[in-house]
């Protein structure tokens, strides 16, 4: 059973299609108010739901990365035939796997909001191994969100399963191999104060060297936590993400 307000949704539109999708154990409503957003600026909008998300946190030991892959394709190929174009716009994880994607289909483009290009070290990898085979989940620390009357609407799971941690970090190794194939334009937007994905880790920097698109731009915003498209800048990053919609041809 899905967990209220976590569904996937449907705008219909122009044109222009928007593929919308979220970040590790979130859900659809992640990217909500982003996809509104752009429905009411005419677009098609559709927000999937990853495999083994918004339902119960069980669910997730047993998704592999290629499930949360299969979800976003599945995505692609119900928006594509309705639409002239297809931009896909990802949200952490999501950006990682709207860039799989992009290497895999004819993107129009790609918005990636705070996207990790390695797996953020909490807890380093190796430690992660050993816990999966003694500690199924751990909690999640307190919120580091800016806007916490926003992250009171916010859907995620309560705990993680390390064991789909370790899927989290292979999804990661797939995206770096695929980087180099992505030629469709890229929109990269990251906040300086991500608690997650930090700004003296250099995630953005590192997927823009690695990206084979000749047209990448960044946007840094200056008082979010991870979650951009919920947190303080959301209107900023919704503008930005417009605008670069509105660029492609």
């Amino acid at each position: 059973m899905l967990i209220s307000t976590a569904e996937p949704y449907f705008f219909p539109g122009d044109s222009t299609g928007c593929l919308l999708i979220h970040g590790f154990t979130s859900s659809p409503k992640e990217l909500r108010l982003l996809g509104e957003h752009l429905a009411n600026e005419g677009r098609s909008v559709l927000g999937v739901r990853l495999f083994a998300h918004a339902t119960q946190p069980e669910d997730m030991r047993r998704a592999r990365w290629r499930d949360w892959v299969a979800s976003a394709e599945d995505g692609w190929h119900l928006l594509q035939p309705l639409c002239q174009r297809v931009v896909l716009v990802g949200m952490s994880m999501g950006g990682a796997i709207a860039f799989i994607l992009a290497s895999r289909f004819p993107a129009t483009g790609v918005a990636a909001l705070a996207t990790p290009h390695h797996t953020p070290g909490n807890p380093p990898i190796l430690l992660a191994r050993l816990l999966s085979l003694v500690m199924p989940y751990r909690e999640k620390g307190p919120p580091q969100w800016v806007d916490m009357e926003a992250f009171k609407q916010h859907v995620r799971y309560p705990v993680e399963s390390t064991r789909s941690y370790l899927e989290f970090d292979a999804l990661l190794g797939e995206m770096r191999r695929q980087l180099p194939k992505v030629k469709a334009p890229v929109l990269l937007v990251n906040s300086r104060k991500d608690p997650t994905i930090r700004a003296e880790e250099r995630h953005m920097e590192s997927i823009h060297a690695a990206l084979g698109s000749r047209e990448v731009s960044t946007h840094w915003v200056e008082n979010s936590g991870h979650i951009l498209p919920w947190d303080c800048d959301r209107r900023e990053v919704f503008q930005e993400v417009s605008k670069f919609i509105a660029r492609l041809r």
